[in-house]
């Protein structure tokens, strides 16, 4: 692995330890020499982030939207930022530049990029490691979810496996280094 893509909130979130914990994730990111790519954006979490990568001697290479380069103020000290036309650039550029997927704390743009990377992993479109980096419990209920899904009969087991969970940063990195991607279809009744 070269490249970690976080996805996280423009928002810092109502506990300080969404803010540590970014700020724990940079320092793993830039202890493993992995490089961070993100949103672009200097506000919220994702500015915490990129700023203490950098800090901390790493390289960040940001993705924004022109559209969002004002509103979510595109962050302007980054090794390389990429402002693109669209979301679905924006999504489509993260993810051919990443090696691996991690979310954190986030709202509807972190939770919609979190499934839409884990689908694309379901379908075989990629066998890079996704996960969650779960602080505070922020992910638990989305977790129990995904363990309903799976007893309904909506979500094979191994595929709901495929989502890496840690409250530490170093864990789940260390899960990441030794990922191997199931080898089963999506359809439990294929």
């Amino acid at each position: 692995m070269r490249r970690i893509c976080v996805y996280c909130g423009s928002n810092r979130g109502a506990r300080p330890d969404y803010a540590a914990a970014a700020g724990d994730l940079a320092a793993v990111l830039v202890k493993h020499e992995l490089e961070l790519v993100y949103g672009g954006s200097s506000k919220g979490i994702m500015g915490v982030l990129a700023d203490k990568v950098l800090e901390l001697g790493g390289r960040v290479h940001g993705v924004i939207p022109r559209q969002l380069v004002v509103k979510e103020v595109a962050h302007s000290e980054l090794t390389r930022q990429h402002v693109v036309d669209s979301m679905h650039e924006r999504k489509t550029m993260m993810a051919s530049l990443a090696d691996g997927f991690i979310a954190m704390p986030g709202g509807f743009g972190t939770l919609e990029e979190l499934i839409e990377i884990v689908t694309w992993a379901q379908l075989r479109f990629h066998d890079k490691p996704c996960g969650l980096l779960n602080v505070c419990g922020y992910f638990d209920h989305l977790l129990s979810y995904l363990d309903h899904a799976e007893a309904e009969g909506f979500l094979r087991a191994e595929n709901r496996r495929m989502l890496l969970v840690d409250a530490n940063a170093q864990g789940l990195v260390s899960q990441f280094e030794r990922y191997t991607p199931p080898q089963v279809d999506k359809w439990i009744d294929a």
